[in-house]
């Protein structure tokens, strides 16, 4: 693309960011953008960034489509005009602000906390480094109407982000994240925020918060006894640079594990997240270092949380002793069975209880929901969503836990979005309730499978940068509605559940059904052969991501490894006959 090419709508929304009340340095980039770089030029401003599944996120940079200190002002200023609709009464709004140990985190969270101080709010600063899920937490404690998490959770290190939260601690859904949106847009220059003003209405919080949050992690826990007699139980734990480091050791300890060892090279919190490629613990690289440290000190359990410990992977030894990572849908597996068995063995399921799983995540826990006859209820991808069931639930009915494929996972309801501070806690003591009868968290899930069968999981991310991207991702979706698959990988496809139209078409006996969910732009394939297939485009990421499920029936623990071989084939089949590799 040469600079004649440039889309005049680009050249105007970039031409404002000269005129405007810009700081020098923010100026200076976008002329140098238009001078010499008019592809990154279009990115950074063909769009304004958008409310996803996790909130706003984007590159750090200058422009419209980047998070910056005015798209994160502008949106702050947005999200408080629409708090003072929604709450005319109640002045001064209270909020919370937050955020994680990304480059620009804190210095985003300082402007929010300005912008929401000279609107007139009563604003909660924590004042330091935060895990999400406490921002969460602090939000319901302090009966704020609000609240903010700066994170781009387990993006690479040029992204940041901006998680908005509602009054019941969970993220925004519609109409409300719509309506924020619509407010932002109504502000057309930097001019329409108020940038400062009333600072006293900023009050800092911190250990007072922690301390309350950690008591109410310690509650979660059903086998206090057990835990005295194998407290000694190695546990490596890593934070990937993040914020976890403030309080998971904390919490594990709470419990009554003593003997966490932390990665020290990856304990410092540092944006440039300088020992990984990615600091995401879905990915083998980021576990590297807490693996070599866990083989070398005789570990029983490897636990690693993101950047905003929201997300948590795990390592488990196998029979050969060797650490093996868990996929997130294995991971929940093994939760929501320790959890449900406990509740059940200690009387607490009367029948009002339910668990909560995304449309995305294994139909495993869907099963071991049925075994412990306790409901399972299905949400579109995105924690928000699982939040929204428990609010409405509330007093109705008893949430025991919810997850999601992408290593999300939530006990109890005093959180209202995933939880790995909580979570990791909750993994150690089902790896001591394990350790008690001599066995480990592979044999549970080697007797998990015996049970209920073998599912395999896969998710395959295509990416598409910019603003052509986006475009192939459009019409890669449109692809797939007008032109529905008849099989895939030599089986028939029986049924396609499109989220969009929220119907389901019954491909042999052409019968539609109406699909009970919010609007998505979700397709999902099912095969005669049980296998699933789900597209979904992200909302936070330039990526069409594919989701393969795939199970065998029960079988006896011997044949587990030859059983998950035959699966691992069929997904790569299907990922061929997609033409995705």
């Amino acid at each position: 693309m040469t600079a004649k090419e440039i889309d005049p709508v680009v050249l105007a929304r970039a031409g404002a960011w000269l005129k405007g009340n810009f700081d020098e340095e923010t100026r200076s980039r976008v002329r140098d953008m238009m001078e010499n770089n008019p592809v990154e030029l279009t990115d950074a401003f063909y769009r304004d960034l958008e409310f996803g599944t996790g909130g706003l996120r984007g590159i750090m940079g200058a422009g419209t489509n980047r998070m910056n200190r005015y798209t994160v002002g502008m949106a702050t200023q947005g999200l408080a005009n629409y708090l003072k609709k929604m709450f005319p009464g109640s002045l001064p709004v209270k909020v919370a602000v937050s955020f994680d140990s990304r480059n620009h985190s804190r210095e985003f969270a300082g402007i929010c906390a300005q912008v929401f101080a000279a609107n007139g709010f009563q604003v909660y600063l924590f004042d330091d480094l935060r895990p999400t899920p406490e921002l969460s937490f602090a939000i319901r404690h302090l009966k704020c109407r609000s609240g903010v998490m700066i994170t781009a959770s387990h993006n690479p290190k040029e992204y940041n982000g901006y998680k908005a939260y509602w009054e019941d601690g969970a993220q925004l859904i519609a109409p409300h994240d719509e309506n924020v949106i619509a407010e932002v847009q109504k502000i057309t220059t930097i001019d329409d925020v108020k940038w400062s003003g009333n600072e006293g209405n900023i009050r800092m919080i911190g250990r007072e918060i922690d301390e309350v949050y950690l008591e109410r992690i310690k509650s979660l826990s059903m086998i206090p006894d057990i835990i005295r007699k194998k407290q000694d139980m190695v546990i490596v734990y890593t934070p990937l640079h993040g914020t976890g480091r403030t309080l998971v050791p904390q919490a594990l300890a709470s419990f009554g594990f003593r003997n966490v060892r932390i990665v020290e090279e990856q304990a410092t919190a540092d944006g440039n997240f300088p020992t990984v490629l990615s600091p995401n613990p879905e990915e083998p690289k980021a576990l590297e270092l807490a693996i070599k440290k866990a083989t070398a000190t005789g570990a029983d359990l490897v636990l690693a949380t993101d950047p905003d410990a929201d997300r948590v992977g795990i390592a488990v030894k196998n029979h050969k002793g060797e650490f093996i990572l868990l996929n997130g849908n294995q991971t929940a597996a093994l939760l929501f069975y320790y959890v449900l068995t406990k509740w059940n063995e200690n009387g607490r399921l009367t029948g009002r209880e339910y668990i909560v799983k995304t449309i995305v995540t294994t139909d495993l826990l869907a099963e071991i929901a049925r075994h412990f006859k306790v409901e399972c209820v299905e949400v579109l991808t995105g924690f928000k969503f699982i939040a929204d069931i428990i609010r409405r639930r509330e007093g109705k009915q008893q949430f025991i836990i919810g997850g999601e494929e992408s290593f999300g996972y939530l006990v109890g309801d005093f959180v209202r979005d995933k939880d790995a501070v909580s979570s990791c806690a909750m993994i150690a003591e089902a790896a001591a309730w394990m350790a008690d009868q001599g066995k480990t968290l592979y044999d549970l899930l080697l007797q998990i499978y015996s049970e209920f069968g073998c599912y395999r999981e896969k998710l395959l991310s295509v990416t598409r940068k910019g603003q052509s991207g986006a475009g192939e991702i459009r019409n890669m979706m449109v692809n797939y509605r007008t032109h529905p698959m008849e099989s895939i990988a030599g089986s028939r496809v029986i049924a396609i559940r499109d989220l969009q139209s929220l119907k389901e078409q019954d491909r042999i006996t052409g019968k539609v059904k109406d699909i009970l969910l919010p609007p998505s732009d979700v397709l999902q394939f099912l095969l005669e052969d049980g296998s699933k297939v789900s597209v979904r485009p992200s909302g936070t990421e330039p990526k069409i991501k594919f989701y393969f499920g795939v199970r065998s029936e029960p079988a006896g623990k011997t044949g587990i490894e030859e059983t998950e071989a035959l699966l691992d084939d069929r997904i790569k089949k299907i990922i061929t006959s997609l033409d995705l590799e």
